[in-house]
């Protein structure tokens, strides 16, 4: 395959990696800041409304980022006739890809049930938005790098 048709797939991957990694960072910057200066009452009460709006943001961005990069990957070292330097940013960036949704399991669903719940006390609240923030800015380093390198295996 040549021409588009040869990167369509990377081309979506690299696509559906940037809007997420777009996304994610909008959020680090301007929501994670906001929900960090409001009081415990505020926090908790705006959670059960803008939480579940966020989760059908991000779940089904989520959810097309991992298929969209190892398809990429699989078609650029069938192209490549094996491992090369492309293959390999496609892999780097695929496996970074699968890693979100790992990351989202292991710390932000029960992290965020924890907040619709109200299973975190007002004076944890600092701390636990402090972690989650963390968790977060994480997230967003490694969504940048497997965009970078969707990118790079674009041109590479």
């Amino acid at each position: 395959m040549s021409g588009l048709a040869g990167h369509l797939l990377p081309l979506l991957a690299a696509a559906s990696l940037g809007l997420l990694a777009g996304a994610l960072l909008a959020e680090d910057r301007l929501l994670v800041p906001y929900w960090r200066t409001l009081p415990a009452e505020t926090f908790f009460g705006l959670h059960p409304t803008y939480g579940p709006l966020l989760y059908r943001f991000f779940a089904p961005l989520t959810m097309v980022v991992p298929p969209a990069a190892i398809l990429a990957a699989v078609q650029v070292t069938l192209q490549s006739g094996g491992f090369s330097p492309r293959s390999l940013l496609a892999i780097a960036s695929a496996v970074l890809a699968c890693s979100l949704v790992a990351i989202y399991l292991a710390f932000f669903k029960s992290a965020n049930e924890a907040f619709l719940r109200r299973a975190v006390s007002a004076t944890e609240l600092p701390a636990a938005l402090a972690r989650w923030a963390a968790w977060h800015r994480a997230r967003v380093i490694v969504c940048l790098t497997a965009f970078g390198l969707s990118l790079l295996s674009l041109v590479a």
